[in-house]
């Protein structure tokens, strides 16, 4: 099935030298590489393994413990990836499995740890079973692999149910037969380029569990899951009996997501890595109704973390995060599982942009909003995460203080979402924009040869050549929080904090000697000096006893 030489370079130690450091996973800070945005090392415009290899030490000097790259797989790019066509080469778009290889091996000499995005919930049209399957016809044993089904009505035109596509429309497209004629329908949750796999069939489960072998072999050190609650459908696909079904995900658990019988391959899964050295883990894409939904995926048997997509989505409001946090921290604590929490990443609206506007916008908007103000609560909102108890994720550019980029001309707009009604907005593109790294040059030092969205004027005085060792600048801010947090001993892992009392609009807990304030209101306000600051997110004034700080500010106090 590879596109490429399928032999893998020779294994490498997951552990050779990054550091042995005993569950380091349950305080990790993980950043988010989407490959195509990241670095181009060839001036095609499009970002590269290899870019993403030379770039290695600035994530070692920003203080990160992983990388996530997004998929790099081998694929039609129909959805920038998550169309796998083989899931054991390296597009050529991306380079080879030797700059994947040497990717790994120079993450591990920098003490980074590498994570690969994994795709089993569906395939590419491309991959040869789905070809196979549409060549051999009705009744083949290749049909099976995928969810394959007469149509309704008395021609068979209508789709086996009323299923509909995450990306708008129906989630089923008639084929036509071998012979020439309208044929059979197969199920697709999200663009038609992506056939569901049928999980109840086992040679599907045996290539996935192969899959992963190829890669640990590799030396990932582990495997976000997307859409990991997608897997298993309900028995005989029933209808689900309304329309708008987008507006239901994440109030009720669906016929098509979040199915019990997914944690029986999660436990298969669990036993292959535990057999690899080097702590490996599984994060899991999984979007339920609640957290403790949610927990489900990390019991000790299973997957290692889950997204904390609620989290993602709460408004700046005070009693808002309260309540979400006690919520994480109460349904991952009875499993044994650090939360996670995350404020962007390449599928949402970047946290700056998002909170530049009124709440209650969803997470994908096409609106610029009070940047002044959207980015003065993305930095408040970053210390706080920083100090939750459990590990965070940082999505690329973020530390830059990115803003969407909202204005694209629909002409270069990529997102297949946005060619499909009825479905997402298709407003994915404003967070994949290349990031810049320098002030000046054709793509501010993203590649030679421009970039596959265009960037806004005036991004190179975002970039981290503008940002580095600007005192105040947002770059700046995220190294100096990233090792306080680091040498901080009452932060990272744990699964409690200590709630103070504060003003109404202010979030305060205690970790030990450590201390968090975040001030959501629109006005300064008075609190305790709780002992010496260690970093804030703005400009605070202090008295003897008393610190005042500013709206939409987090503070870091010791007491050590």
């Amino acid at each position: 099935m590879s596109q490429q030489p399928s032999a893998a370079p020779a294994p490498t130690s997951a552990v050779a030298t990054v550091s042995e450091r005993h569950d380091w996973w349950r305080d990790a800070v993980i950043y988010q590489v989407y490959p195509r945005s990241f670095a181009d090392s060839n001036g095609d415009g499009m970002g590269d393994l290899e870019g993403v290899r030379t770039r290695l030490p600035y994530l070692r000097d920003l203080g990160v413990d992983a990388v996530w790259l997004s998929p790099f797989y081998a694929s039609p790019q129909a959805d920038a990836g998550y169309d796998v066509a083989d899931y054991r080469a390296v597009d050529p778009m991306f380079g080879t499995l030797l700059d994947a290889d040497a990717l790994i091996r120079d993450a591990h000499a920098l003490g980074l740890r590498i994570i690969v995005d994994l795709v089993p919930n569906h395939s590419s049209d491309q991959y040869d079973w789905f070809k196979r399957a549409l060549a051999e016809g009705p009744g083949s044993p290749s049909r099976d692999r995928y969810h394959f089904r007469p149509g309704k009505g008395k021609n068979g035109e209508l789709p086996p149910n009323d299923w509909e596509s995450i990306f708008g429309g129906p989630a089923w497209t008639r084929v036509t037969e071998p012979d020439g004629t309208p044929g059979e329908w197969y199920l697709h949750l999200f663009a038609p380029e992506q056939p569901d796999f049928n999980w109840e069939h086992p040679a599907v489960g045996d290539e996935f569990r192969s899959i992963l072998r190829f890669w640990l072999d590799m030396g990932v050190d582990g495997f976000r899951i997307d859409v990991a609650h997608g897997m298993v459908k309900a028995e005989g696909l029933p209808d689900l009996g309304s329309h708008e079904q987008l507006k239901l995900l994440g109030n009720d658990v669906m016929p098509f997501f979040d199915q019990d019988g997914v944690h029986a391959i999660y436990r298969q899964w669990r036993r292959i890595l535990d057999e690899y050295s080097g702590e490996r883990i599984f994060v899991a894409e999984a979007w339920t109704p609640t957290v403790e939904r949610t927990a489900n995926y990390v019991r000790p048997d299973e997957l290692h973390q889950a997204f904390n997509f609620q989290y993602l989505g709460t408004h700046w409001d005070a009693g808002e995060l309260r309540t979400v946090i006690d919520r994480t921290l109460d349904a991952m604590r009875p499993v044994g599982a650090p939360a996670t929490w995350v404020l962007s990443n390449h599928d949402v609206t970047r946290h700056a942009t998002r909170f530049a506007n009124p709440a209650g916008l969803g997470t994908q908007i096409r609106l610029a909003g009070d940047r002044a103000l959207g980015l003065r609560r993305a930095r408040a909102a970053t210390l706080l995460m920083l100090a939750l108890p459990g590990s965070a994720y940082v999505y690329q550019g973020e530390e830059l203080g990115l803003p969407d980029v909202v204005d694209l001309p629909d002409e270069v707009r990529q997102d297949p979402a946005y060619f499909r009604g009825a479905g997402q907005d298709g407003f994915r593109d404003g967070c994949r924009v290349p990031i810049p790294w320098t002030r000046e040059g054709s793509s501010y030092g993203f590649g030679d040869g421009g970039s596959w969205l265009p960037q806004p004027a005036g991004w190179g005085e975002l970039s981290v050549e503008a940002q580095t060792g600007e005192p105040g600048s947002t770059l700046e801010l995220y190294r100096e929080a990233l090792a306080v947090r680091r040498s901080t001993a009452d932060l990272g892992a744990g699964d409690a904090v200590e709630w103070l009392r504060a003003p109404e609009g202010v979030v305060a807990f205690r970790r030990g000697d450590f201390v968090c304030v975040a001030n959501t209101t629109g006005e300064s306000v008075a609190l305790p000096a709780y002992g010496r600051v260690l970093l804030a997110s703005g400009e605070i004034t202090e008295t003897a006893d008393e610190a005042k700080v500013p709206a939409d500010t987090t503070v870091w106090w010791t007491r050590a």
